[in-house]
C-alpha cells in the first residue's frame, strides 16, 4: 500500500485504542499551538513493531508513537530513547522528524510515548500511488536518493552532535552476532536444521568493522517519506527506535536485505513485498557500488554482512510470530510470519554455504 505517512490511516485497531481524554489533556498541557476542538485519532496501519497514531485537532496534526500492547522484550520498543535521539539528531539531520513532547509517565496512556511533527508525503511499500507512472528513470532516481540518504546519515559527526552516549561502537558487530543468535533461540517455535550451520558460519566469519557511525538499524524504502510531487526527493526518515553508534556496513546490509530484486527466490520476495523489483530500480550490487563511491568505504566483506542481515530479518519475523503464537497480539497479519522466517533462514543458509552474495 502507498499513501501518506505509513500509508493511509485507518480507524484504530481493536485492542490498540488510546484514552482520548488523557491524550487531549496531555497535548494541551505540553505541546504548543494545539487549538481548541475535538481530538480525532486514527492509526497508521503499516509496521509490525511500535504503534503509530495520527492526532488531529482541526487543521493541526501530529504523530504519537508508543510501544505495542502486551509483554515486550527488555530494552525493546524504548520510546523515550527514540525521542531523545531525535531531539539531538534533527538539528544535524533534518530528515529526522522533530519531537514535540516526551512522556515517561505510564499512567497517562499505559505506556511511555512521544509526540512529533507530522511529515506528509508518500510511503512506497509494495505499489506506487494511483496515477503515478513508475518509469525506469524515476525508479533509478528513487534508488539513488535512497543511497544518498543513508550515506548522508553515515557521514554525520556523531560526537559533535552529542550522540556519543547512544551506543558502544567497540565490539559492536560481535555483540550483534551474539545477540541475534540468542534472540532467535528465545523466540523459536520449532527446530530447523539450517540454523546450527548458519549461526556457526556467522559466528566464525565476523570481519573487522570500519570506523563507527550513526546507524539507523532499520533503514529501508518504506521507512522514508517521499515528496508527492517528486518521488525522488526524500521528505523524512522514520522509525529511529533502534538507532545507535555502530558499523555502517551492518546498517547498509540491513537496507539491502529489504531491497528485493526480480530474480530473488520466492522466500525473499514474499517476506516484505516492495516496489524495488520494478524495472529501473538499482540492483543490490549497483546500490553498493554507489554507496562505496559516496562513502569511500571498502565493501569487500559485504557477503558476510548481507548473510547476517538476512538472519537478523528472520529473527525479527520469528519474534513477531512468537508473540502472535502466544496470543500476545491478535493482529492477523502476523499469522504466517513463522513461515516467512523459515524461508529467510533457508536463504541465509544458502548464502553462507555458497560463500558469495
Amino acid at each position: 500500500m502507498a499513501g501518506e505517512q505509513r500509508g493511509e490511516t485507518i480507524p484504530v485497531r481493536e485492542g490498540e485504542e488510546l484514552d482520548l481524554g488523557a491524550v487531549g489533556r496531555y497535548l494541551r498541557a505540553n505541546v504548543e499551538g494545539v487549538p481548541e476542538g475535538e481530538l480525532v485519532v486514527r492509526q497508521f496501519p503499516a509496521g509490525a513493531s511500535n504503534l503509530t497514531y495520527l492526532l488531529r485537532v482541526g487543521d493541526w496534526e501530529a504523530v504519537l508513537r508508543r510501544p505495542p500492547f502486551g509483554p515486550v522484550p527488555p530494552k525493546a520498543h524504548d520510546m523515550i530513547r527514540e525521542a531523545s535521539i531525535l531531539l539531538r539528531l534533527h538539528p544535524v539531520y533534518p530528515l529526522a522528524p522533530k519531537p514535540y513532547a516526551i512522556c515517561e509517565d505510564e499512567s497517562v496512556i499505559g505506556a511511555p510515548f512521544y509526540i512529533m511533527e507530522r511529515r506528509k508525503g508518500v510511503v512506497l511499500d509494495d505499489s506506487f500511488p494511483e496515477g503515478c507512472e513508475p518509469t525506469r528513470e524515476l525508479c533509478r532516481q528513487i534508488s539513488a536518493s535512497t543511497v544518498e540518504t543513508i550515506a548522508e546519515l553515515h557521514a554525520i559527526d556523531w560526537e559533535a552532535a552529542g550522540l556519543g552516549d547512544i551506543g558502544y561502537p567497540e565490539g559492536f558487530l560481535e555483540r550483534q552476532v551474539r545477540g541475534w543468535i540468542s534472540r532467535y533461540e528465545k523466540a523459536k517455535t520449532g527446530e530447523m536444521e539450517e540454523v546450527g550451520p548458519l549461526t556457526a558460519w556467522i559466528s566464525a566469519n565476523v570481519p573487522q568493522s570500519p570506523p563507527a557511525t550513526v546507524i539507523h538499524n532499520d533503514f529501508k524504502l518504506n521507512n522514508m517519506i517521499l515528496d508527492p510531487q517528486n518521488l525522488s526527493r526524500v521528505v523524512a526518515v522514520l522509525d529511529w527506535e533502534m538507532t545507535t553508534i555502530g558499523d555502517p556496513l551492518f546498517d547498509l546490509a540491513v537496507t539491502l536485505s529489504y531491497w528485493v530484486e526480480p530474480d530473488d527466490p520466492e522466500e525473499i520476495r514474499s517476506v516484505l513485498p516492495a516496489v524495488t523489483d520494478t524495472p529501473g530500480f538499482m540492483t543490490r550490487e549497483e546500490f553498493m557500488q554507489l554507496y562505496a563511491r559516496l562513502s569511500g568505504r571498502d565493501l569487500s566483506e559485504m557477503h558476510f554482512y548481507l548473510t547476517f542481515a538476512y538472519f537478523k530479518l528472520a529473527v525479527i519475523l520469528q519474534q513477531i510470530y512468537a508473540r502472535y503464537a502466544k496470543g500476545q497480539t491478535r493482529d492477523s497479519r502476523f499469522a504466517d510470519f513463522g513461515r516467512r522466517a523459515e524461508g529467510v533462514i533457508r536463504h541465509a543458509h544458502q548464502l553462507a554455504a555458497a560463500g558469495g552474495a
